[in-house]
């Protein structure tokens, strides 16, 4: 089972100019590109996903529920469904968009008619779940991910969901929290945004797809520097958090109860 998910179907949702530009939102014409537009556009993601599902073989407690919050289509949750082979594996992936998730669910029986009959029947103890992630209960958990899904939630709430996530890790639990990083240094945020969009370019994306896309994420993707992230996590009560990738202005971190 590949850890990032593969379709046919490609990104050209920015490719001609638009007369208006809404607010990025996952609906179905996104959530129908989705693994093409996030592998061109989100450099290391395959990466990060690759190694959610060998942390999570390492952390994962018997008995306890593992959450990938912010599922988009499922990436993640195959990912520790491929690496955690233990009977008892509960994963709740959860995500508000149903277009999202009913692509997912298409996308996971897909990677299980191809897979091995083990790995298959490991990935159907996924639970999908349609709903604000502020609004589920985190419970009994010893793997939490949210892969670029903090950056979505509204500044003011971010604190008590990371709290919230917290409290319902067992000890010795790991959360994993990739984001796109912002920066206080002006030179440093121009560059590191230059090197994104040369990364986009040699991906096929066109000056036009990138300046569109970039409207329309000003006001719903809200990046916040690494060190905002990691004052957070330790008021949530994490005492260990690690920066373990980065490319360009894209990171990921780990922190453990």
């Amino acid at each position: 089972m590949n850890s990032d998910l593969k379709c046919n179907n490609r990104d050209t949702l920015y490719s001609q100019a638009l007369e208006q530009l809404v607010d990025f939102d996952f609906d179905a014409r996104v959530a129908h590109v989705f693994p093409d537009m996030i592998n061109r556009s989100v450099p290391g993601y395959a990466n990060i996903v690759a190694m959610t599902g060998i942390l999570a073989a390492e952390f994962y407690q018997i008995n306890s529920n593992c959450y990938d919050l912010g599922c988009s289509l499922g990436a993640s949750s195959l990912a520790i469904a491929k690496s955690v082979v233990e009977p008892s594996l509960h994963i709740i992936a959860v995500d508000n968009s149903q277009a999202m998730l009913d692509q997912a669910k298409i996308l996971v029986e897909k990677n299980n008619s191809s897979e091995p009959k083990s790995i298959a029947q490991n990935s159907s103890c996924i639970e999908f779940i349609c709903d604000d992630i502020n609004h589920i209960e985190i419970d009994n958990a010893s793997v939490v991910v949210m892969n670029f899904t903090l950056q979505f939630i509204d500044l003011e709430l971010r604190e008590k969901l990371l709290k919230k996530i917290y409290s319902g890790m067992l000890k010795g639990g790991i959360l994993i929290l990739s984001e796109k990083l912002s920066y206080t240094d002006i030179e440093q945020q121009k560059l590191l945004i230059e090197m994104h969009h040369f990364f986009k370019k040699a991906n096929g994306y066109s000056q036009l797809e990138i300046s569109q896309k970039r409207q329309t994420l000003e006001n719903v993707l809200l990046p916040e520097t690494l060190e905002q992230h990691k004052i957070r996590l330790q008021k949530a009560g994490f005492k260990q958090t690690q920066q373990w990738f980065q490319c360009f202005n894209f990171s990921s971190l780990i922190a453990i109860k």
